[in-house]
């Protein structure tokens, strides 16, 4: 089994490290500030062999550098389709990151939306989806359509329904906030409130989540639920088809009414 272990960064973002159980090997994924992950590192004598990007934004990608400093020979795999000079493996749809000294590898899924160029990591039961799927929630339309995100959403969907969605912020019960109020009579969501609410107490993460939770719960990628539609047409005041249309309008009701 993969050890996986959040890393805090600035006031919400999770940096991940994956770690093989019998050995000091690691991975890093979008290490956005260097202190948090050398500081881990050094406490736990990690030694790591690869840095994953997802996209381009600073607080995913502001750390590479410094941990180059530190590690100059390590490589850092990251989108073909974004300029992110610190990359020295460029991937594209369907390519396989293969980490060898952590026993894995992970298959590279481009899923465009938040930005032009966001790929994910998929292997091991784990989904590193950086900025794309949040609990509860996706990421806002920043480089890219409503039309891709939902395609986006709808190839994730897919995977298999235990794999664990590891994305980078606590945006968990902002998202669950929103979602309620497309679909206020959802038990799951609800239920998923009331657990989230009492690890945050604790000051625990509120991530990961299996992919079938987030599909009962998560109204982007609910778009063929009616439920879902019908709060979104009605929101929309017209009548919406399943699938994009639905998605857009839930994704700009958010934009222009809850953020």
């Amino acid at each position: 089994m993969l050890n996986i272990t959040p890393v805090r960064a600035f006031k919400d973002n999770y940096i991940w490290v994956l770690r093989h159980p019998e050995h000091h090997y690691v991975a890093v994924v979008d290490p956005g500030d260097a202190r948090p992950v050398l500081r881990y590192l050094e406490q736990e004598k990690l030694a790591p062999v690869a840095i994953l990007i997802t996209h381009h934004h600073m607080d995913h990608v502001g750390g590479i550098r410094a941990i180059r400093e530190r590690y100059p020979l390590l490589p850092v795999y990251g989108p073909a389709g974004e300029r992110i000079p610190a990359v020295t493996q460029l991937l594209r749809e369907g390519d396989r990151v293969e980490l060898p000294e952590l026993g894995i590898r992970l298959r590279v899924m481009e899923v465009p939306g938040h930005t032009a160029g966001h790929i994910a990591y998929f292997g091991a039961g784990a989904l590193f989806i950086g900025d794309t799927v949040f609990g509860a929630g996706c990421g806002r339309l920043f480089e890219g359509t409503a039309a891709q995100m939902h395609s986006s959403l709808s190839r994730l969907a897919l995977l298999p329904w235990d794999t664990l969605v590891y994305c980078a912020h606590e945006y968990t019960l902002d998202n669950i906030a929103f979602a309620k109020w497309v679909e206020p009579h959802n038990v799951d969501l609800l239920r998923r409130e009331q657990e989230c609410q009492a690890l945050r107490q604790r000051d625990e993460p509120t991530v990961p989540s299996e992919l079938d939770l987030e599909r009962r719960i998560n109204p982007f990628l609910r778009f063929n639920a009616p439920t879902v539609i019908e709060a979104a047409s009605r929101h929309a005041g017209r009548s919406l088809n399943a699938g994009v249309e639905t998605f857009a309008e839930i994704r700009r009701w958010k934009d222009t009414e809850f953020d």
